[in-house]
């Protein structure tokens, strides 16, 4: 099992189909993807003495290339590892030395700052731009014939953690992995079709660039924005002009894209798919979301550990608005998709009733393999084949998993457990609320109280008082936050995740005195 055969067979199939573009531009069809990538992937062996099992480190920014190297590499049975291109050098050469790599592809916007300072226990070879005729000159010899043999649990992607709490952790996900994810997402996300293409708006370092898999399944079309990331008006503009686009993005990017169609309005018309994922998506911002644009979203959650591979809430669902649960079930992340089981047990690992809040368990054929040279924290995340994702949900009758919060943010005051998510779904129905996130602040005599960080809608004078009227009419009074800080807008990591972290790093001065 190869992840290689799946572009060798669209290649040998569909050889003349469009394959990737930058911006409106056709770069590549199949036959020419495929022979490029085999190219380099002889080139990789041949030039510069990779064996299979080998890593290679891609620290880029969303380029045509990607897709090549990406399969090139797996065409010579070597292993990826994918860098966040907005990860300082200094991160990225720790990425590159804890894997191993022994080569770096990069962009001209990183390049430079890697290799500045290369680090004396690095196993790197070379660093390669793909603007630059090294790059070039791998591309102009002989192809392999076919991809090289691998077996379901060898290494194809070595993810490293965002690494908000510490050195991020290195994932191991194999070729079984991440065939599982591709099924999984013609199963449960997206019935992808040839005429259908992936936009990558986001990195396509993470799940933007996983998601690129299906396509290359059946044959679809491929497109990099020509700003190489997220722009809302391209995006929009790129759907028109592509039609049948599909793109993986955070919410944060979901709300900024609903607001610019709302600007110029518009529908998304073009769009097929968005999915959604990597963090909350509150109930308020979905409903918006499809009140502008219509049945076109489907949400997701994953982990890196799991990757986009545990439950998916459909485009039928979001949109089954007379169902009786509608209201809990717009608020969960679906259901367990087709190849993974799906667990709610207390610290002891014990099955709790439905309903009970616990941590969320996952076991199917996505689940990694585990950490990178670290057998500890793979025991403590895997046990008895069961990945304990440290999340916090509840079940329902019907299978629909309701995330709450990560185990680490849970806020528990007086006694009793709050759920930072429960008081921001309630604080976001204040129109005039643009973004929340609450955290825990020590406390002598309560243990924590809850403080929410709120950033207010532009020309928009919020008052604690009316933000506690919203809490009031919406959950407990245990629950309202103590204290509010009033901030212009989150502190997020560069897949759009608030860091809670810098939040209560932060608690010790208010950003903005509260009125």
């Amino acid at each position: 099992m190869n992840l290689a055969h799946l572009l060798q067979r669209s290649a040998r199939t569909f050889g003349h189909r469009p394959a990737v573009f930058l911006g409106e531009r056709l770069l590549h069809d199949y036959a020419t993807l495929a022979d490029r990538a085999a190219t380099l992937g002889q080139a990789l062996r041949a030039r510069h003495g990779l064996q299979p099992g080998d890593r290679v480190g891609l620290f880029m920014s969303n380029h045509p290339a990607v897709l090549e190297i990406l399969f090139g590499c797996w065409w010579a049975g070597l292993a990826v590892v994918p860098i966040n291109p907005k990860l300082h050098a200094q991160e990225a050469h720790y990425i590159l030395a804890h894997s191993g790599a022994a080569l770096a592809f990069v962009t001209d916007d990183n390049g430079p700052g890697l290799a500045a300072r290369p680090p004396q226990d690095s196993a790197l070879r070379a660093i390669i731009s793909v603007t630059q005729d090294a790059y070039a000159s791998l591309l102009s010899g002989q192809a392999l014939s076919a991809p090289e043999s691998r077996g379901p649990d060898d290494l194809a992607w070595l993810f490293y953690t965002s690494g908000t709490t510490g050195r991020p952790k290195g994932v191991m996900i194999t070729h079984r992995n991440l065939m599982t994810m591709v099924l999984c997402y013609l199963a449960d996300v997206d019935a992808a079709r040839p005429q259908d293409a992936a936009l990558y708006a986001a990195p396509m370092s993470h799940g933007a660039g996983l998601y690129g898999l299906p396509l290359v399944a059946v044959g679809g079309r491929h497109i990099v924005p020509a700003s190489g990331g997220f722009d809302a008006a391209e995006v929009l503009h790129l759907a028109r002009h592509h039609g049948n686009v599909c793109m993986f993005a955070a919410p944060t990017i979901v709300k900024r894209l609903v607001d610019q169609a709302e600007a110029q309005g518009e529908d998304g018309t073009g769009l097929k798919t968005i999915v959604y994922g990597g963090g909350p998506m509150y109930v308020e911002d979905i409903q918006r979301a499809l009140r502008v644009m219509g049945p076109r979203f489907v949400q997701i959650y994953g982990q890196g550990e799991a990757p986009m591979t545990i439950t998916a809430l459909s485009r039928a669902h979001l949109m089954d608005s007379a169902h009786p649960q509608y209201a809990e079930r717009i608020g969960s992340v679906g259901v367990a998709q087709t190849a993974a089981l799906v667990r709610v047990t207390d610290a002891e690992g014990r099955d709790l009733p439905l309903g009970e809040v616990g941590e969320v368990l996952t076991r199917g054929d996505a689940v990694m393999a585990g950490y990178w040279r670290d057998p500890e924290a793979t025991s403590r995340a895997l046990r008895d084949g069961w990945l304990f994702t440290g999340d916090m949900g509840q079940l329902d009758a019907h299978g629909f998993l309701t995330l709450r919060d990560r185990s680490k943010d849970l806020i528990i005051s007086g006694g009793s457990n709050i759920y930072p998510r429960e008081v921001e779904e309630a604080l976001l129905r204040h129109p005039g609320v643009a973004e929340v996130s609450v955290v825990g602040e020590p406390d002598p005599e309560w243990g924590e109280n809850v403080v929410a960080f709120v950033a207010p809608r532009p020309g928009t004078a919020l008052s604690a008082s009316e933000l506690d009227a919203t809490c009031q009419a919406h959950i407990a009074r245990f629950k309202r936050p103590k204290r509010y800080v009033f901030v212009e807008a989150l502190p997020k990591n560069h897949y759009g995740k608030v860091l809670k972290t810098e939040l209560r790093e932060r608690l010790g001065a208010a950003v903005r005195p509260q009125p």
